[in-house]
């Protein structure tokens, strides 16, 4: 399933969403223009490299702290499906969720559950040379953030039956739901594995966005709704 858009519409523009958007296609296009040499040294200076982060004395390319690339390593991508299905997600679930939370409140949400899925997948693989790079964690803060303030809104999903293809509509609960499970299915079955995916980023972002949902949200939006309410 591919999530193409959701039917819930946001009371005002969501520049927050918009602007990290295009934050991470300009490295992604910088990315491109440095060449192969010069990108990969680019990307391995600002991935989050697991050893470095619990053994500070790895040698690594990066000059900046290991903790610093806990950030950093957010606004790089491996290549243009990676950075494309990243934004596809952060476009279309991001934008009700900074609705519910506001602008600042939505920045540090982000970034902090990226944060947190980032610290998840390092120290589920503290011995690892590999960089890990990508937004997904914070994406996957989004959308268990989303699941709890809007399982009912409609979400127009491409769904794949053997070569017949066609979009539908689904509840968020039912997208979002099956995408968490699929997550926690890969994690099991690919430890350990040279499949390149941080799974259990995935499974923390998400968590994260679910337990700070609460803390993030305006008072005056209720859970399972998204939307504004007034005592009567």
């Amino acid at each position: 399933m591919i999530p193409l858009r959701d039917i819930n519409p946001t009371e005002r523009f969501a520049i927050v969403t918009f602007v990290l958007i295009v934050l991470n296609s300009i490295v992604f296009v910088y990315e491109l223009t440095l060449g192969e040499a010069a990108g990969k040294l680019f990307v391995e200076s600002f991935a989050l490299i697991p050893q470095r982060l619990f053994s500070p004395g790895t040698v690594t390319s990066s000059a900046l702290p290991a903790a610093a690339t806990l950030f950093t390593s957010q606004f790089l991508h491996g290549g243009l499906l990676h950075v494309a299905g990243n934004m596809l997600y952060l476009w279309i679930f991001g934008n009700n969720v900074e609705d519910a939370m506001g602008r600042i409140r939505f920045v540090l949400f982000y970034l902090l559950c990226g944060l947190i899925a980032a610290y998840a997948h390092a120290f589920m693989n503290s011995s690892s040379l590999t960089p890990m790079i990508g937004a997904s964690g914070a994406v996957a803060g989004v959308l268990g953030a989303y699941l709890l303030l809007y399982p009912r809104a409609r979400v127009v999903t491409l769904v794949f039956f053997g070569f017949y293809v066609r979009p539908i509509e689904l509840p968020a609960m039912a997208v979002l739901s099956l995408w968490f499970v699929l997550q926690f299915l890969n994690a099991l079955i690919m430890s350990g594995s040279a499949g390149g995916v941080a799974w259990y980023a995935h499974i923390a972002g998400f968590s994260a966005g679910m337990l700070l949902i609460g803390l993030f949200k305006r008072s005056d939006v209720a859970f399972g709704v998204g939307r504004r309410y007034r005592n009567l």
